[in-house]
Parts: C-alpha cells; sequence; structure tokens
C-alpha cells in the first residue's frame, strides 16, 4: 500500500506542472478516536478532484469544500471536526473523537 507521501506528492507534481492550482490538507491534531493519524494528507485541485485522505472518508467532503475555498482566496483555514461519545453510539460508531485539519494552497 503507498503512503501518503508516493500517492499524493507525485499527483501535486503532476497538476501543477499541468498549471493547476492545488490546495494541501493535512490532519496537524486528534483527540479520541481518528481513522487518520496526524500527518496524513488529501490535496485538492481546482477542478475538485482529490487523492489521499484525512478521515477515511467521513470528512473529505467538507475538507474539498474548503480547499476550493482556500485555492480562490489564497487564505489557509484550519478546521475542526468532531463528534461526541453519544452521537457516535447514535450513528453505530464504537467512540467519539475530534480532528484538526489545516488546508493550505500549496505554491
Amino acid at each position: 500500500m503507498p503512503t501518503d507521501a508516493e500517492e499524493i506528492f507525485p499527483r501535486i507534481r503532476d497538476w501543477k506542472e499541468a498549471g493547476e492550482p492545488v490546495a494541501l490538507a493535512t490532519v496537524v491534531q486528534t483527540w479520541g478516536s481518528s481513522p487518520r493519524p496526524e500527518g496524513s494528507h488529501l490535496a485538492v485541485n481546482g477542478r475538485g478532484e482529490f487523492v489521499g485522505s484525512v478521515s477515511g472518508g467521513c470528512i473529505e467532503g467538507a475538507v474539498v469544500t474548503e480547499a476550493l475555498a482556500t485555492i480562490a482566496d489564497g487564505k489557509p483555514r484550519t478546521l475542526e471536526f468532531g463528534v461526541s461519545d453519544e452521537q457516535a453510539w447514535e450513528v453505530g460508531l464504537a467512540c467519539g473523537g475530534r480532528v484538526r485539519v489545516f488546508v493550505e494552497r500549496f505554491e
């Protein structure tokens, strides 16, 4: 299985060489249960195509939306997502947790 660097950074290089704007999202902090560890990445190009993962799927849509906004305005963002233990049980998850994701334009 390829690592984040082996999968994501070659794709970023290809997008940049093709003139595509790119944003990079990075997990910078986690609390409790988190499907992806700190340092995990998701890259997004200006067309909304993405590679990588910051959550195993549960917050990717919101992160892609914010990454597109970062591409458009150049402003980095810090996003925080979380679910309480009670909410987690209601939807069939074993436990809650939080994750903080930093999104920046990749120049």
